[in-house]
């Protein structure tokens, strides 16, 4: 017999959100948020009346659920302590050191991957890549990620959760998001200043350039005109030098005509 399991009317509330967000007929693909939030109503684990639940709530079939609550690490079918402390083994941080933070959680705890202490307080196992490999060795605490740790670092954060403390999430070492161990190393003082000058250079040569371009232009446009001005000219000075020559041969040969008839009259 599975264990029983309702969503208490808060979550069954949020269920009902999460559900429409998709489509009409696309109810199933709430079905990764419906388990995790059926996983922490129920102390960080799925009862298999939870799988039933959201089966039944999204018509499935079970069998769907559970494949899907089986195939990803961040759903536990079983109890597990109150503190997940979650450990990437994959290759950037085993390269990193990732072994040796399993050692001393191992040492800290006294449990071995995949096992939890006798008072529910912690369980410790070893996951696949989780996403922060630019600062590996991550270790992955119910909620919140611890990056760049080492077997030190993972030491004073088990201690620190025993106390009820805690340490601030983050890289252990200081480092600004992804940025480089020790700050930047490019793009300070001189070199930005340096950076800044060559590209106000590269912009004024580009605006010469352009200055230029336009400059040849404007020219070959005032050439092409004076050309067409003086073109327009000696067609008009032709023109009117071809007007005069015929207008003096019409007036020579009216004089020409005119003292003979004169003569013809006296003869007579």
């Amino acid at each position: 017999m599975s264990e029983v399991f309702e969503f208490t009317a808060e979550n069954l509330a949020e269920a009902k959100k999460f559900i429409a967000r998709y489509p009409e007929g696309r109810q199933r693909s709430a079905v990764m948020p419906l388990l995790d939030l059926a996983q922490r109503q129920n102390g960080g684990w799925l009862p298999e009346g939870a799988v039933e639940t959201i089966a039944r709530i999204l018509e499935m079939a079970p069998i769907r659920v559970l494949e899907v609550a089986t195939f990803y690490s961040m759903y536990k079918l079983e109890p597990v302590g109150r503190h997940q402390i979650n450990v990437c083994t994959t290759t950037p941080c085993w390269l990193r050191g990732s072994d040796e933070v399993v050692g001393a959680c191992k040492q800290a705890l006294g449990i071995g991957v995949g096992e939890s202490t006798a008072d529910g307080e912690f369980t410790l196992g070893e996951v696949e890549c989780l996403g922060a490999c630019v600062n590996a060795p991550v270790v992955q605490i119910g909620d919140d990620y611890y990056e760049d740790v080492d077997a030190k670092a993972m030491t004073n954060i088990i201690e620190a959760l025993k106390r009820g403390a805690g340490l601030a999430p983050g890289s252990q070492i200081g480092r600004t998001a992804s940025a480089p161990e020790g700050g930047s190393q490019v793009l300070t003082g001189d070199v930005i200043r340096k950076a800044a000058k060559a590209a106000g250079k590269a912009s004024a040569k580009a605006a010469g350039k352009a200055g230029a371009e336009t400059a040849d232009e404007e020219t070959a446009k005032t050439a092409d005109e004076e050309t067409a001005k003086t073109a327009d000219e000696e067609t008009a000075k032709t023109a009117g030098e071809g007007d005069a020559k015929s207008a003096d041969d019409a007036a020579g040969n009216e004089v020409a005509e005119t003292p003979g008839n004169d003569a013809d009259e006296v003869k007579e």
